[in-house]
């Protein structure tokens, strides 16, 4: 497998080839895979404190997740949320969203983070530190949990 290396941008940083990779990988499994009925672009991609992170091979994107940033916390401490975890069918396996994870919990695991995952896949987050609170709930006809992880000092 080629060197798979991590890529990390805000909106304005990335390029219009960059851009439809990340929503065609996003598209071809949210709506195509997993048939969700709900709105994927909502705007907060275009946030100057988002933070694209992912892995291409060649010029497709094949694994991504994005960081946002709330002004007010959600739960608890945490103003920073992981979402639109995603994977190629043809790249799982292969760990690269526990690199995708590793990388941004390496830049903001000393802050709260906040994420809703779907709840077949949560245990995947809890090896990083990641707890369910509240109850399952359906987003898009997936089932969901919410996850949080506290911050960790460095010291």
């Amino acid at each position: 497998m080629p060197d798979h290396s991590i890529i990390q941008k805000t909106w304005s940083e990335l390029t219009t080839d960059e851009l439809y990779a990340i929503l065609r990988l996003r598209t071809d499994v949210f709506y195509v895979e997993q048939k969700v009925d709900e709105s994927e672009l909502d705007d907060r991609d275009r946030e100057p404190a988002t933070k694209h992170v992912w892995i291409a091979d060649a010029d497709r994107v094949v694994a991504y997740l994005r960081v946002i940033e709330d002004a007010t916390p959600e739960y608890l401490d945490a103003t920073r949320l992981i979402g639109r975890v995603v994977v190629a069918p043809a790249f799982r396996g292969k760990g690269l969203a526990q690199r995708l994870l590793s990388e941004v919990i390496g830049q903001f695991g000393h802050e709260a983070l906040l994420l809703h995952s779907q709840s077949y896949i949560a245990p995947l987050y809890a090896g990083f530190g990641f707890e369910r609170f509240g109850e399952d709930y359906d987003e898009a006809g997936i089932v969901h949990t919410s996850m949080y992880r506290a911050g960790i000092s460095a010291s």
